[in-house]
């Protein structure tokens, strides 16, 4: 079993449990096409750090930081971080976290994913 990471709006679709882990429901993405196990809408980051970082890399070591600590300290976060880590430990085949942010190498699925492994 692996930790996966995919953007949404990937037209391939991996094998394994689907995580949307986004707040915000991807634009131009039907449900249906989604093709989610889950949405753990209470995971994302909250809009204020979201807004913060605007996905500027220079910022995305300190937005691990400011993440990690939110999933630690605010409640709605640490109980979908609880419940993904218990989704992680049951899932029989791989597990893909999903996000639909343009930058692939500096989002919330990056650092999920590092904090569950």
């Amino acid at each position: 079993m692996t930790i996966q990471i995919q953007r949404i709006y990937e037209n391939e679709q991996n094998e394994g449990t689907r995580i949307l882990v986004d707040r915000v429901w991807p634009r131009g993405v039907s449900k249906e096409d989604a093709n989610l196990d889950y949405w753990l809408k209470d995971i994302g980051p909250t809009t204020e750090l979201r807004k913060w970082f605007n996905h500027d890399p220079k910022l995305y070591a300190a937005f691990k930081e400011k993440y990690a600590k939110e999933l630690r300290e605010n409640e709605s976060q640490k109980e979908a971080f609880e419940k993904l880590k218990s989704i992680v430990s049951k899932a029989e085949g791989d597990v893909i976290l999903l996000f639909a942010a343009k930058d692939e190498q500096h989002n919330q699925a990056i650092v999920l994913q590092d904090l569950l492994n």
